[in-house]
């Protein structure tokens, strides 16, 4: 993969794909995600950085790359990159998005995707405006959890703005109704881009570094944790004057991106074409040599596990909520995360 070039007049920018590669399953993940990237966007001509955390007081095992991962990422193009944990590591590894955009070089627009995502269709072609940043609304209402004699939905975002000095008003969505979770700007961190990572990180660390240790007194009856990234993500894209994407990115968590997040979830739920494309990124033997280490890969993708859950499911008529379908899988005994 090239280094990422100057506009050209008629194509889309240019930019550096970031995700993060380190010990164990995230590696492995990493990997699929590299694979699929150069199968379904052979021309992509940005650079793919792969962000490493490295050892220290925040990390009680040493979080690298093992070499044979190392090694096949760098076969299938990628560039992996090393940072320092400084505020997060191992306690809050969700952390690793906000940290490990170090690892990109500042001034150059970037898309940030998890790890446990696969691409599915030609990525370069997506046009991004990077001068707008926006990230995944395939996300659930699962922050704030409201009490019943505490704060509304309205009064804990606006703290938070307020906290930040930030206009609160003009990130509500007002088509939905008031002290519905849906009206308030919220992200799922899966994806997430912007012109320059230098300040997109200064800004995500000062956010979500308050949120962790000077929360407004809204905050006191809320759980931070998993949430920290993704509270912190709507104020630092309002800040930078960015907002909810248009349909103009909507081939993300669509017919060019998949977040699958959990491989049993994948197989119960994706489309056939993203299925297809998943399992053709993970052919290649010098792929599935490493892949077939981590055993739900091995299980789900090269022992046909996952097209067993597949036919427990209809795609057209799945249950309504995420948890149901958890539970039926765990049920039959194929979960495996």
């Amino acid at each position: 993969m090239a280094k990422a070039a100057k506009k050209s007049s008629g194509v889309p920018h240019p930019f550096n794909v970031l995700i993060i590669g380190q010990a164990g399953r995230v590696g492995y993940e990493a990997l699929l995600f590299a694979a699929s990237l150069r199968k379904h966007d052979p021309d992509f001509p940005g650079r793919l950085i792969v962000a490493e955390p490295q050892p220290g007081p925040l990390w009680p095992d040493d979080p690298r790359l093992s070499g044979d991962q190392r090694a096949a990422l760098e076969e299938q193009g990628a560039e992996i990159v090393p940072f320092e944990s400084v505020h997060f590591g191992a306690s809050y590894s969700n952390g690793n998005k906000i940290e490990g955009l170090a690892a990109l070089p500042a001034g150059e627009p970037f898309v940030f995707f998890d790890s446990d995502t696969v691409v599915t269709g030609p990525l370069s072609r997506v046009p991004f405006d990077f001068a707008r940043p926006s990230a995944s609304m395939n996300r659930e209402g699962t922050w704030p959890q409201i009490e019943l004699y505490g704060p509304g939905y309205t009064d804990t975002w606006k703290s938070l703005y307020d906290r930040f000095g930030l206009d609160f008003e003009s990130s509500l969505d007002l088509s939905e109704p008031d002290e519905y979770w849906g009206r308030y700007l919220y992200f799922n961190a899966g994806w997430f881009f912007g012109a320059d990572p230098a300040a997109f990180r200064d800004r995500y660390l000062d956010i979500a570094l308050t949120i962790r240790d000077d929360a407004p007194e809204a905050l006191v009856c809320q759980e931070i944790y998993p949430w920290l990234d993704q509270i912190a993500l709507p104020l630092v894209i309002h800040a930078m004057g960015g907002g909810r994407p248009g349909p103009e990115l909507a081939g993300l968590d669509g017919d060019i991106t998949c977040h699958w997040r959990v491989l049993p979830l994948a197989y119960a739920r994706e489309s056939d074409a993203t299925i297809t494309a998943l399992e053709i990124a993970a052919a290649p033997n010098k792929v599935k040599k490493v892949l077939k280490n981590h055993e739900p890969m091995l299980r789900m993708i090269y022992q046909g596990r996952g097209h067993k859950v597949r036919g427990m499911f209809d795609r057209d008529d799945l249950p309504p909520m995420e948890k149901m379908i958890r539970n039926q899988i765990k049920r039959e005994g194929f979960w495996m995360r």
